[in-house]
């Protein structure tokens, strides 16, 4: 608990809340008390203090009920002695003034005051004389400092216009600024108030200021400026900027901790030129780099002070601190200690003598590890802030620190579509630090934007281009690195070489079983000398390099002869770990499985990769089969496509089950209904029945009956439904439940289907896993919607939503927020819609996906199309058509749905021949795939063609046909609702899907053949 007196009576608990004393009495009891801090005050004496000559009648048990009420909320007790308040002295502002008064501290001892003493009781006897007393002290510190600004001194000499020292300072803080006359004119203002007054002439010290100020002695003075030349601008480091500002505020020693090259010189240079003391020359910096034996230090921070010592060799060092100590404590003073590392215990001893011997001493210090000494307070500084997949990159503190050195080599550089990908490529390779950054941007004095990206895995040859003014290990990556490693003992050496096989970092476990056994104190001494950084991750440490360090660590693993050894257990390492979680992604334990694997994603890349590339055929197969699913639920379908590839291209050294699985999954990411090959996948299929692929994969559940269906094979996909529906595995069986939803809806048994998607929700729930349940959930809300109850669509999605957010899969979260806009729009709340689709587009943003991005700006075009903007919607349409068709992940589909929307487009322009002629490809192109419940949408859109066209016979054939290959028209489409309220219901067709098929390509004008 703290108590203030200077100002208004004030109570804090420990952790700063404020604490409501009560009435005034209390207050004035609670003040009394403080002044004397865990000490007694005898009950006579508190008698007197608070009630002076007129006590109350029964004074006693007044005081005790002033003591009962206070009781409630501080710690006071009645000993012999009388009343104490069990606070310590350090505890009452007052007192805490006094001991920073004495100790020289004057701007931390003034701080304190919050306004007048007592402020609030000084209606009490002792209050008075007490107050008088520390406002005298309070006036005795700002004279003592003598460095107030003008308006502050203005005000003390309105308040105390006989203080003689006081307009002496006055008058020189406004000669200082060149305000002559004024000074001059307080001095003829207090000789006449003396004169009138006290019938005295003005003393001594004030006659000499006035007679300086005459003579114009006193005028503004430089500043002087003992910190390095600022040659360049200071670009980021806002945040750090406040928070050094403040440790300095508190504490006598503070250090900045991190790795070379992270601009610890350049920050620690910029505070202390913003620091108050720099504006009154009492600023001063020490640069250690280039001392190499401990015995110097004291010489090096003398020449700082321009000062130099002779004499016997072996007293200079104590000499050396005797006049250090003396030119600092002439008054309050910041020391700058720049780059201590390699000489860190001289540098902590020599750091806490001085402390030690000049109170009102503040040291600025910068290491690459601290000086561990009591008092210190650390700063971390790390990496600029850089973009990770962002689209507007330009307020990352890497990014504008490399566009400021970029400006400054090549004029008229900047940042626009031709060099912003270049710009984040650099900022993130080079982990936002800003000597590689600058030594990157001055390369372009020589080299193109491009180049420099193209080489950045030969970084130490490519940043060399450092300032030949600059000391030699500053030039050039290399050296800035091998400052750091030079530094390092042998075993801490051989931990950080082998690091260097982790490029995502890792745990202890991970280090202690592919790197060195019980590392522990080794890996925190890295962490402690800035090689290694520790992030703590749910409580628990992550180690990891810097992407510079780690390239310097992996050179130096080559070197050794250890590095096969290391990468071997490396790589089997990933292997058990994603063998022992994989399973675990299906169940309830999902989310901790999905930590883990994007904790170590590129870990296990990097062991996959090189697995691949070594050809240890069983490793490579292991490690895909360990990340595929976990690729699949999270939406990475590139990263899936390319590892199934690589793994299938080994060829016929794959284990059978691995290779049968491995090309099934293949086969149905790429499938497409009547493109895929029928033979093949049944091959595929029998192949993963065969090699017993099935019992050890419950993922087949799903792809063996999807694969069957997409291929049109209607019989061995109910088959493998079947054949998972027996599994032993819970989740295999949920996914049966899944797959035949599809087929079902394909047949157009629409309860069947709601029913088997009923059974796989219930299931994938009791399992515990979240990626089956939103795709249920989505497929649900598809369903409900169709039926027309929006309202109850939307409440599916965003349960759908809400599951996918949690497992944090990127494709799911944007489909199912992609889908619920729609079904806003649909149902006319176009201003959610729209709230919808801004989220989506700012989760893209973050995630950096460009596919995802295709894909919202075509469910952007719906729903601004539902809301009446057909100019955007085309805008939307054209941009879709452009970057899908330059992208491979959409094939055929991009013609197909970029004919559904310019269909649309078309209709609400009025341009019917238009929305004819794209209807009609869309219909092509989706009963080519034979897709029913996509040909039943793009049937209904024939048909509000036909309506525009004013064919309302041929608009009731295409409705009864749409009715017949979905199962039920779309009543969910208010286009839909309002052709059936004016037309009717279409009457009930008795055909077979592919009679209907037939019959609406002849209703679209295509060949039926």
């Amino acid at each position: 608990m703290r108590v203030a007196l200077l100002g208004p009576t004030a109570v804090e608990a420990d952790d700063g809340t404020p604490v409501d004393i009560g009435g005034a009495r209390v207050r004035m009891l609670l003040a009394r008390l403080a002044l004397d801090p865990g000490r007694p005050v005898p009950t006579t004496t508190l008698i007197d203090d608070l009630w002076g000559e007129q006590p109350p009648a029964d004074a006693g048990n007044a005081l005790q009920s002033l003591v009962s009420r206070l009781r409630k909320v501080c710690p006071v007790a009645l000993e012999p002695g009388g009343y104490r308040l069990g606070v310590a002295t350090e505890d009452v502002d007052v007192f805490r003034f006094e001991r920073l008064k004495a100790a020289g501290r004057l701007d931390e001892a003034l701080v304190l005051w919050r306004g007048d003493a007592l402020a609030d009781v000084r209606e009490a006897p002792f209050a008075g004389p007490t107050a008088a007393r520390l406002e005298e002290a309070r006036l005795a510190a700002e004279e003592d400092r003598g460095e107030l600004d003008v308006a502050a001194l203005t005000a003390l000499h309105e308040k105390h216009p006989l203080r003689e020292r006081l307009a002496g300072l006055l008058m020189r803080a406004l000669c200082a600024q060149g305000r002559q006359s004024d000074a001059l004119g307080v001095y003829a203002e207090v000789r006449g108030r003396l004169a009138d007054e006290l019938g005295v002439d003005p003393s001594q010290e004030l006659q000499d200021v006035h007679l300086a100020a005459l003579r114009g002695e006193l005028g503004p003075r430089p500043v002087v400026d003992r910190l390095p030349v600022r040659l360049t601008s200071f670009v980021g480091r806002d945040d750090e900027l406040a928070e050094i500002a403040a440790l300095l505020g508190q504490a006598r020693l503070v250090t900045l901790v991190g790795p070379g090259g992270a601009g610890k010189t350049r920050l620690a240079t910029e505070v202390a030129a913003r620091h108050p003391l720099h504006g009154k020359g009492r600023v001063w910096f020490a640069a250690l780099a280039g001392i190499r034996a401990a015995e110097d230090l004291a010489g090096a921070v003398l020449s700082a002070f321009e000062l130099t010592f002779t004499g016997d060799p072996r007293r200079r060092a104590a000499e050396g601190m005797d006049r250090i100590a003396e030119v600092l404590g002439a008054g309050e003073s910041l020391l700058v200690l720049d780059n201590c590392e390699h000489l860190i215990g001289a540098a902590a001893e020599f750091t806490t003598e001085l402390l030690r011997r000049v109170p009102n001493l503040r040291v600025l210090a910068t290491s690459r590890e601290p000086l561990a000494i009591d008092g210190e307070s650390l700063c971390q500084i790390g990496p600029l802030a850089v973009p990770n997949g962002q689209a507007d990159v330009a307020g990352f503190g890497s990014v504008r620190l490399f566009l400021d050195r970029a400006s400054a080599v090549k004029p008229g550089f900047r940042l626009d579509e031709s060099t912003v990908d270049d710009v984040r490529l650099i900022c993130r390779r080079l982990d936002g630090m800003p000597l590689a950054l600058e030594l990157a941007a001055a390369r372009l004095r020589s080299m193109t934007i491009r180049q420099i990206t193209q080489r950045l895995d030969d970084r130490f040859r490519l940043l060399t281009s450092g300032s030949r003014t600059a000391l030699p290990r500053q030039r050039t990556l290399r050296a800035v690195v091998e400052w750091s490693w030079d530094l390092l003992t042998d075993e801490e050496l051989r931990l950080a070489r082998r690091l260097a096989v982790f490029p995502a970092g890792a745990d202890l476990d991970a280090i202690e079983a592919v790197c060195l056994p019980d590392a522990l104190y080794v890996l925190t001494s890295l962490v402690e000398k800035s090689i290694v950084d520790a992030v703590e991750i749910d409580g628990e440490p992550r180690y990891r390099m810097l992407e510079t360090i780690r390239v310097y660590a992996d050179e130096q693993l080559d070197a050794s002869g250890e590095k096969r050894e290391v990468v071997g257990r490396f790589r089997r390492y990933y292997r058990e770990l994603t063998e022992r979680w994989e399973p675990l992604t299906r169940t309830a334990r999902q989310l901790e499985a999905i930590d883990v694997y994007e904790a170590e994603q590129d870990n296990i890349i990097s062991a996959l990769r090189g697995a691949i590339d070594d050809r240890e055929v069983e490793l490579a197969a292991d490690l895909l089969g360990g990340s595929f699913w976990y690729w699949l639920v999270k939406g990475d379908n590139e990263r899936a496509e390319t590892s199934v590839r690589d793994v299938l291209a080994l060829g016929d050294l794959l284990p059978p089950d691995r290779a049968a699985t491995f090309r099934a999954m293949q086969l149905i990411m790429a499938a497409v209904p009547g493109v895929t090959d029928p033979a093949e996948a049944a091959v595929v299929i029998e192949s993963c029945v065969n090699s017993g692929a099935v019992q050890k994969y419950p993922s087949l559940a799903i792809a063996l009956p999807m694969l069957a269906f997409l291929s049109q094979n209607t019989e061995l996909a109910r088959r493998e439904v079947q054949r998972a529906a027996a599994s032993e595995d819970a989740w295999a069986r949920a996914g049966a439940e899944w797959a035949l939803s599809f087929m079902l809806v394909d047949e157009g048994d629409l309860e069947g289907a709601e029913q088997a998607r009923d059974r796989a929700y219930d299931q994938f729930t009791a399992i515990g896993d979240r990626w089956g349940s939103a795709m249920t959930l989505g497929m649900k809300a598809a369903f409900v919607s169709h039926t027309g109850d929006n309202q109850a669509a939307i409440d599916l999605y965003e349960r759908g939503l809400a599951v996918a957010t949690e497992l944090r899969s990127q494709d799911d979260a944007v489909q199912q927020r992609w889908r619920l806009a729609a079904e806003y729009a649909r149902m006319g709340d176009h201003a959610a819609a729209a709230r919808e689709v801004v989220a989506a587009e700012q989760f893209v943003r973050d995630v950096g996906n460009d596919q995802l991005s295709t894909m919202l700006g075509y469910a952007k075009a719906e729903v601004v199309l539902r809301a009446g903007d057909v100019e955007q919607a085309r805008a939307l349409s054209r941009s879709f058509r452009q970057q899908a068709t330059a992208s491979a992940s959409f094939g055929s589909f991009v013609a197909e749905w970029a004919a559904m929307l310019d269909a649309r487009i078309a209709l609400a322009d009025g341009d019917l021949d238009g929305a004819a002629a794209f209807t009609a490809e869309a219909v092509r192109t989706t009963s080519e795939r034979a897709d029913m419940p996509d040909l039943a949408t793009v049937t209904e859109l024939l048909a509000l063609v036909r309506h525009a066209q004013g064919r309302d016979d041929a608009t009731v054939r295409v409705l009864a046909l749409a009715h017949v290959i979905r199962g039920r028209l779309d009543m969910g489409d208010p286009d839909v609702r309002r052709l059936v309220a004016e037309l009717g219901e279409p009457e009930r067709l008795t055909i077979t899907k592919a009679e209907a098929l037939r019959r609406v390509r002849e209703e679209a004008g295509l060949s039926t053949g």
